[in-house]
């Protein structure tokens, strides 16, 4: 009842409301990101939702366009401004995911949306993360978010499948802004961000 009815319901309001609320800040940051970005404030990126179906993900940009000799990206650490990391560690570069939500791509909680390049390197178990739509913070994000392995993380995202609740997503909520507060698991051990998913070999 809750997964089917109350929770897309719950969603749908909510990231309305936030909309609202957060517009002054949106319009703001939007063009600060403008000129930074040289007028393209946005991030876009294909990434893999309920039943393994494709979306289009929106982002507030934090990285710089930049390539290699080859016309290969340059690693993140490379291309993150201070003003991307900035917004960055306190998850401003989320709000525009409500768009997603309030199209029903997205929840407010669940498994974060992964690329779709991983999907033929997931295990039977890897792949029931899929079985909830994604969402802009979930049980791994409020449990170590970049900063845990790729196998405690898909652990985190399946017990969620198999727990998810009204309660449970409160928790997730509140749990969310003390983590967001403290700045917490921004970045793995290694990596600026989060380490690419290379399989399970």
């Amino acid at each position: 009842m809750y997964l089917k009815a109350l929770k897309p319901f719950f969603d749908i309001i909510v990231s309305f409301f936030l909309l609202i609320l957060l517009s002054p800040l949106f319009i703001i940051l939007t063009l600060i990101l403008y000129i930074i970005f040289d007028r393209k404030p946005f991030f876009l990126q294909k990434r893999t939702g309920l039943n393994g179906n494709i979306f289009k993900l929106i982002k507030f940009k934090t990285m710089l366009d930049k390539y290699d000799k080859h016309g290969k990206l340059l690693p993140d650490d490379q291309r993150l401004t201070k003003f991307g990391l900035f917004i960055r560690k306190t998850s401003l570069d989320e709000i525009p995911q409500l768009i997603n939500v309030l199209k029903g791509d997205m929840s407010l909680i669940g498994p974060r949306p992964l690329l779709p390049e991983y999907l033929d390197l997931y295990d039977n178990f890897q792949k029931r993360r899929h079985e909830v739509k994604p969402g802009i913070t979930g049980w791994a994000q409020v449990n170590g978010r970049n900063a845990i392995s790729w196998k405690k993380k898909f652990e985190l995202d399946v017990w969620y499948v198999d727990n998810v609740s009204f309660w449970l997503d409160l928790k997730i909520i509140f749990l969310t802004f003390l983590r967001v507060a403290k700045r917490e698991g921004v970045s793995s051990s290694t990596y600026v961000t989060m380490e690419k998913f290379n399989g399970n070999n």
